[in-house]
């Protein structure tokens, strides 16, 4: 994954999202909870290389289901994060194991900047032009909001992370890259961009790069 734009990242990766309160949680997987063995001895660095990949996999099934987890969980998934130091670390450790790991944290990154740029007047104002020319492009009619403001991307974000929450993980890995290669356009076919527009766009295509990257082909 590049550097760039997991370093960009900023505030909470996991937090309640536009649209969330709408919505009936549901738990995390039937009978699956965090391995706190494992979690301890990751901890401890004790962990074997395959077991650690076992307990990232395990942390990502997990993520989408972050704010209704069992306490047991959320008793072995926050020192997990605490000791990575954060929750940028916690993706960029999953980020070095291949599979769901690596994927889940790819698109938690995009969620993160989709968030970031929410209420940005010249990302909005990107959009709104690119709207103008095509209110609803293939793949996102249904997930766009009617208007175009400062719950539009974020509304992208909840919809993508609905869908992990849904165990449809290759619908949320389409969305995603759906929702990255359209900002990416809108960066590039924005009149005047500004600098926070066409960094945004140059954003949008490391992260579709590395979702595209990162997600299995048949």
């Amino acid at each position: 994954m590049h550097d760039k734009p997991l370093l960009k990242s900023v505030g909470e990766l996991l937090r309640r999202r536009h649209g969330s309160s709408g919505r009936t949680q549901q738990a995390g997987p039937d009978g699956f909870t965090l391995d706190g063995l494992k979690a301890s001895g990751f901890i401890a660095g004790t962990l074997s290389a395959e077991d650690e990949a076992t307990l990232a996999d395990e942390v990502a099934q997990l993520l989408p289901h972050h704010w209704d987890l069992p306490t047991k969980s959320v008793e072995a998934l926050t020192p997990v994060i605490d000791h990575l130091g954060g929750q940028p670390e916690l993706m960029a450790w999953l980020d070095r194991h291949p599979g769901r790991a690596r994927l889940i944290a790819r698109i938690y990154v995009l969620l993160g900047h989709l968030d970031q740029y929410s209420d940005d007047p010249a990302v909005l104002a990107a959009v709104r032009h690119a709207r103008a020319q095509d209110p609803y492009p293939v793949g996102l009619r249904g997930y766009l909001t009617p208007e175009t403001n400062d719950e539009t991307l974020g509304g992208l974000a909840f919809r993508i992370e609905e869908l992990l929450g849904d165990n449809r993980e290759e619908d949320a890995t389409a969305l995603a890259l759906t929702t990255a290669d359209w900002l990416l356009r809108a960066a590039r076919n924005a009149d005047t961009p500004s600098p926070d527009v066409r960094e945004m766009g140059e954003l949008m295509g490391h992260m579709h790069q590395d979702i595209s990257e990162a997600a299995p082909h048949s």
